[in-house]
């Protein structure tokens, strides 16, 4: 969920703290460089070094209206296909896509945004489908939503979930229930002061089926407008830390590492990132 906006879907539910936590931190070597052409077409490039080896994937992107077609095609011949219908009506969003070679992988997703609602639906493309539907209701201060997914060949529920978020000027607290009520998280994340995306952030997770608990707490704060700190620490002592600088407008550099507190002896993980967009 935004502060000061509705309800969004289900996956914003908690987004923020996540964000917080969790995005941007790299473990690997990340490059990306996005073209764009007098005809309005968008061509990124990406590649990730993970150990010895090596992923890359080429993406173009078309818009033409009030519709985006993404096409991204990566070094394992996957040929990934999304095509984006932005508002057929007020708040409406279709969602159209598949992957070549996988024949079951045809879906077609319908999203609608509503000042108290935010509800989605999709369905695969096949004679057996699997459906999901999930859907929020609110407002920009309280929410409560669910999500779930029936597989038609099997006659089974093959995901459940529920979450409720709560939210002010400065604070969004989160509650969900996942993986089929087996994973209760709660998570909380605190806007400290805006003028210098100041904020703190934390999760905490317990598996019933495990009964294992997890904890990480979070922190960021730019250091001026264009470059931004974060740290963050779990209960099993994993400590770490990132910097991203805007070195020009969209284009990013970032490097983060993490080093394990109980094992010191152990080589830190080191992680970097470029990604070059043009302006616009």
């Amino acid at each position: 969920m935004t502060i000061g906006k509705g309800p969004g879907l289900y996956p914003d539910i908690g987004k923020k703290a996540r964000d917080l936590l969790y995005r941007d931190y790299l473990n690997d070597h990340k490059f990306s460089v996005t073209t764009l052409t007098a005809t309005g077409v968008a061509i990124t490039s990406s590649g990730t070094k993970k150990g010895e080896s090596f992923l890359a994937d080429v993406n173009t992107q078309l818009k033409n209206k009030n519709v985006t077609t993404d096409i991204k095609v990566d070094t394992n011949s996957n040929l990934c296909t999304n095509i984006t219908i932005d508002e057929p009506a007020p708040g409406l969003k279709t969602i159209f896509s598949f992957v070549v070679p996988d024949q079951r992988s045809g879906k077609a997703e319908v999203q609608y945004l509503h000042e108290y609602a935010g509800i989605s639906t999709s369905i695969g493309l096949t004679a057996s489908p699997i459906v999901n539907f999930s859907g929020v209701a609110g407002n920009s201060s309280v929410a409560v939503g669910t999500d779930v997914s029936f597989d038609t060949a099997t006659g089974n529920f093959t995901k459940y979930n529920a979450g409720l978020s709560f939210s002010t000027s400065d604070l969004i607290a989160s509650l969900a229930l996942n993986d089929k009520a087996d994973t209760l998280t709660a998570s909380y994340y605190h806007s400290v002061s805006p003028l210098t995306s100041t904020a703190v952030g934390a999760e905490l997770t317990h598996s019933f089926s495990s009964n294992e608990n997890s904890l990480t707490i979070g922190t960021q704060h730019a250091l001026d407008p264009l470059t931004l700190v974060k740290t963050r620490v779990n209960n099993y002592g994993k400590a770490s830390a990132l910097i991203q600088h805007e070195w020009r407008p969209r284009s990013f550099f970032t490097i983060s590492g993490e080093v394990d507190t109980r094992a010191i002896e152990k080589s830190a993980k080191v992680g970097l990132g470029v990604s070059l967009k043009p302006t616009l």
